[in-house]
This record gives C-alpha cells, sequence and structure tokens, in this order.
C-alpha cells in the first residue's frame, strides 16, 4: 500500500512544525538530564537514575560495585544509540561486568567510557558534556523475545497534544542489539486504536512480513499497555511544552511504560514502518482544541484506527453488505439501539443523526472528539461512535448532523469505515 506523495512530510516540511515548539521546550530535547529532571517533577515514570558526571573529578565519587546491576552508562546529550554503554551482570567477586555483547569491562574501562562522554565524543548537541548512569529497563517479554538482545522500545509522535503515529523498533544482531533503524533494527508500525502492529520495516528499506530469525509474523502483536503509553507521551510533550516531538518509551516488565527520552526533532522513517504519512495525519488534527492527554488519546483511537482483515479474509472472505444496512451503536452507558444506515462512499467520514446522538448521550461536553465547519450546517460536533456491523466493532469520529434526523436512515457511513467490506444488492 504505497504513501500518497501528498501526505508524506518530509525533512523541509518537518521544520515547519519543529519551529512551533517553543526555546524553552527545545532543551529537553537536547538534554536527557533536563528530560529525566522534568519527568519526575510531573510524577512521569522514567529509568531511576544512580550517577551523574559532570566532571573528571566525579570518577573520584563514583563506586561501581555499589551500582545497582543492570545499569545504562551513556551521554546526557547523544542521539541514535551512539555511546549508549549497556551493562547486563556484575561477575561475582570481581571487579569486572559484562555487557550487552558478553564482553568482559573492567572498572578501567567503565571510567575510560565516561572519560570520552565526557570529552564530547557521543555527544550530538551543546558543549556541555555530561555522562549518565541509570537503571537498565528490563522488556516486557511480550517485546522483549522479539529482541536479538538489548530493549525494544516505542517512539510515540505527538502533535497538538494527540499521538498521531507510532512505531515500535526492534534491536536485531546486525544493530547491534540497539533499537536504531539506521543500524539494521526491526520498525513496527502500529494502530493507534488497538496498539496492534501493522508493518514491518527492516533498517530503513526493507519491508518484511515475517521476523527474519523466529518466522514470525511482524503483524498482529499486541503493544502491552498501549493505552497508557499514548498517555504517557501525551502528558511529557504537555509536560516539556511541545507542539511537535517524538516521545521514546521502554515497556517495562512490572512498572508498565516509561519515558526514555523526548525529541524535538523525530526522524522520519516512522512513515515507512506505517505506511502512512505524517503530514496528513498532522493536517487531521490541527487547530482541534484538545482539552487534556486523555482526551488527546481520545482523538487518535478515532482518527487513526486501521481495519485488520487478514485473517478474516482468509477464514471466510470479505464481508459483504448492502447500501442500507442495519448497524447497532453504541450510548455512552453502552446501551445499543439498531437503527438503518446508508453508504455514502462520497463522504470519507461517518455521520449520525444529532437526535439519536443525544439519545445515546454521545453529545455530553466531555464526550465532544472536537466541532468541525459543515457546508450546510456550520460548525457541528464530532463525537466517538462505536457500532457494530456484521459481527465487527467498528470504533471511530462521526459528524452529528441535525439533517438525518429526518432521515429514514440515522448514520450515514463513510469510506474509512467500511473499507474492510464489499457494497452488495443483498437483503439485510
Amino acid at each position: 500500500m504505497p504513501i500518497k506523495p501528498s501526505h508524506i512530510l518530509g525533512m523541509n516540511s518537518r521544520y515547519h512544525y519543529t519551529k512551533m515548539n517553543p526555546r524553552s521546550a527545545r532543551a529537553y530535547g537536547f538534554s536527557k538530564l533536563k528530560t529525566k529532571k522534568l519527568l519526575q517533577e510531573n510524577n512521569i515514570p522514567t529509568a531511576e537514575l544512580y550517577h551523574v558526571f559532570e566532571h573528571f573529578s566525579d570518577l573520584n565519587h563514583v563506586n561501581w560495585e555499589n551500582l545497582p546491576c543492570p545499569f545504562v552508562l551513556k551521554p546526557a546529550s547523544g542521539s541514535a544509540g551512539k555511546g549508549v554503554l549497556v551493562i547486563t551482570k556484575k561477575i561475582p567477586n570481581k571487579l569486572l561486568w559484562l555487557d550487552n555483547e558478553k564482553r568482559q569491562m573492567s572498572k578501567e574501562d567503565l571510567d575510560l567510557h565516561v572519560r570520552n562522554i565526557l570529552d564530547g565524543e557521543f555527544s550530538t548537541w551543546g558543549n556541555q558534556h555530561i555522562a549518565l548512569v541509570e537503571e537498565m529497563v528490563i522488556s516486557h517479554p511480550t517485546l522483549g523475545k522479539l529482541a536479538y538482545s538489548g530493549t525494544p522500545d516505542l517512539r510515540i509522535i505527538v502533535f497538538n497534544s494527540v499521538p498521531i503515529m507510532a512505531e515500535a523498533r526492534i534491536p536485531t544482531h546486525e544493530s547491534d542489539g540497539k533499537a536504531n533503524l539506521d543500524k539494521g533494527a526491526i520498525g513496527l508500525g502500529i494502530d493507534m486504536a488497538t496498539g496492534i502492529t501493522t508493518y514491518g520495516l527492516k533498517g530503513k528499506k526493507e519491508y518484511i512480513t515475517h521476523f527474519p530469525q523466529s518466522k514470525k509474523k511482524v503483524n498482529g502483536i499486541l503493544i502491552p499497555h498501549w493505552p497508557e503509553a499514548m498517555l504517557m507521551a501525551v502528558q511529557a510533550a504537555n509536560a516539556a511544552g511541545y507542539m511537535f516531538m517524538g516521545a521514546d518509551l521502554f515497556i517495562h516488565e512490572t512498572k508498565g511504560p516509561m519515558i526514555v527520552e523526548l525529541n524535538g526533532f523525530p526522524g522520519l522513517s516512522i512513515q515507512l514502518a506505517n505506511r502512512a504519512g505524517l503530514k496528513r495525519r498532522i493536517e487531521r488534527v490541527e487547530g482541534i482544541e484538545v482539552r487534556n492527554a486523555e482526551h488527546g488519546v481520545r482523538i487518535a483511537r478515532a482518527l487513526f484506527a486501521e481495519h485488520f482483515v487478514d485473517k478474516f479474509r482468509a477464514e471466510k472472505g470479505l464481508s459483504i453488505i448492502s447500501n442500507m444496512p442495519l448497524i447497532t451503536v453504541r450510548g455512552e452507558k453502552k446501551q445499543k439501539k439498531k437503527v438503518l444506515s446508508l453508504v455514502n462512499t462520497s463522504r470519507s467520514r461517518s455521520a449520525i443523526s444529532r437526535e439519536l446522538a443525544e439519545e445515546l448521550g454521545l453529545l455530553n461536553f466531555e464526550d465532544l472528539l472536537w466541532q468541525q465547519q459543515e457546508a450546510v450546517e456550520g460548525k457541528v460536533p464530532v463525537v466517538e461512535v462505536e457500532f457494530e456491523l456484521k459481527g465487527e466493532l467498528i470504533r471511530t469520529a462521526m459528524k452529528a448532523l441535525s439533517r438525518l434526523n429526518r432521515k429514514k436512515y440515522k448514520v450515514e457511513l463513510g469510506r474509512e469505515d467500511i473499507k474492510q467490506f464489499l457494497i452488495g444488492e443483498i437483503e439485510e
């Protein structure tokens, strides 16, 4: 499924959105230490900080033996995994440690790595070079078992307090156990509504359908703690003041999602992993008034849901619906109402009768996603709607239109919500 060129966010157009970030926010993208302090102040989970090296003399005040193992030693202003040393084990009764490649590291090796960081060898930004020692996050088994070694992570792109795109990054042998696509890690696109993986990308050029080693399918994997991960990404963006940014997260085996860092200039290969364009998604949420992080997550789940039909096609073939199918709409309190709908392929998104939306309790202020200008009725509310059609539960965003009050059908089904069906002349 090719990405439409007009939907792609390129390097030049990315600048248009990154410059929306205030100067105060950009500082967090350049310093993992500042980010960690911000997250702690806002009670947003992050890896525990064990030690900070700002000067060479700080090496006199660290006892490597007393640091909880495993741990990570890294630069505060690095990027793309440069200078990150992962220590997985302390060898008993010796001043020796093992890194994630099972190489032995002495105290002198650790000191030397700190010195290299303080010399600026791995820093990407600034002239103040700082080394951090922090907790190594134990990955959730669902993601950990996919990786050759190292810790898989998530990248969630947030714009205007709405998570608009995400990928899981899986370390491989080629990437030396780092979740870095430039070095050959695997990127998995993620459906924003469900947290289920969709497509696979090895490096930045090779599309894959199965993991090279295990032959397991790359799609259909449920990301653990997905709703919490999306919520946390938006909370971090709001706390830092970002309009546009990428949040990198680990999913801890027992603690759940934890923010690793915030990136004010997120990479663009995430579009390849999702086979979708960031620019198009940005345009769909630009200007929407987002009340809080929870509201932003609801908007994302309503707007950016994929439709998973591979298994359905294989087992049953495509389901056929008439051009006026009966659907069951769910209300705010999970009450259900069966109504007649009309398939309207000239409409991208669906619409619901305003009276029906009110009857089902979907027009309360807290339930509104946003308001949108409509040619005939002016500004109309957009609400989140769940409905059942042919055994499929579909969550989507619908305009609430007064003119549908007078129609025999109470919902118009747009293209986005029926693309998993064939339209045929059958009786319901």
